[in-house]
């Protein structure tokens, strides 16, 4: 009998022990995880199909007027480039044809003098044609003549090239006689015209 004690006392399992450190933490119950903060959501974020849309057409609106702005300022700087362009022909255009007609008063001079001095009368007459024809033209471009004899002397229109002295009854300072005469265009002198003036 004490053999089959003995036998069985050896067949008995052996508990192992747990160190108490382990023990007390396999009997713990498992804390709860900590759970990770979840993302707000993305549809409250993103703004609606309206307000997207809204937005859109704010933006296409705010370009639609600064290219408004634009395309006035450009419009009117080119408006006045053409207008400053236009007078500019206009005015080199007026000039030359001026400098031409001034070109030909020396030419008009010679013609009086030589219609003045002429013995024959058909010469004259062609003179008179030919002196005739260049003062259509000068009326065609708006060009008068300064021959103010009898009036008293304009320094503004007329050049003193010699002073006379005056006959009985004749004022002092009017003009006698014109040597030359002068030109003007639209109240500018092209010419002064070249008198003899009374003491």
């Amino acid at each position: 009998m004490n053999e089959k004690k003995k036998h069985h006392q050896e067949e008995a399992p052996v508990s192992e022990e747990l160190p108490a450190e382990e023990l007390s933490e396999a009997c713990l119950p498992e804390e709860p995880q900590p759970q990770e903060a979840q993302p707000e959501d993305a549809a409250a974020q993103a703004p609606s199909p309206e307000q997207a849309l809204q937005a859109a057409l704010d933006k296409a609106a705010a370009d639609a007027e600064d290219m408004k702005r634009k395309w006035y300022s450009v419009s009117a700087e080119y408006e006045n480039y053409r207008k400053r362009t236009a007078l500019t022909r206009s005015q080199a255009y007026a000039e030359g044809r001026r400098d031409v007609v001034t070109k030909l008063f020396p030419i008009a001079d010679s013609l009086e003098r030589a219609y003045a001095a002429c013995a024959d009368e058909k010469t004259k007459e062609g003179i008179a044609m030919v002196v005739k024809t260049f003062e259509k033209l000068l009326e065609g471009e708006h060009i008068t003549v300064i021959a103010p004899v009898g009036e008293p002397f304009d320094p503004g229109c007329c050049e003193a090239i010699l002073a006379v002295d005056p006959k009985e009854g004749e004022e002092s300072g009017i003009v006698r006689e014109v040597y030359a005469k002068g030109y003007e265009q639209d109240g500018k002198v092209l010419r002064f015209a070249q008198v003899l003036v009374t003491k």
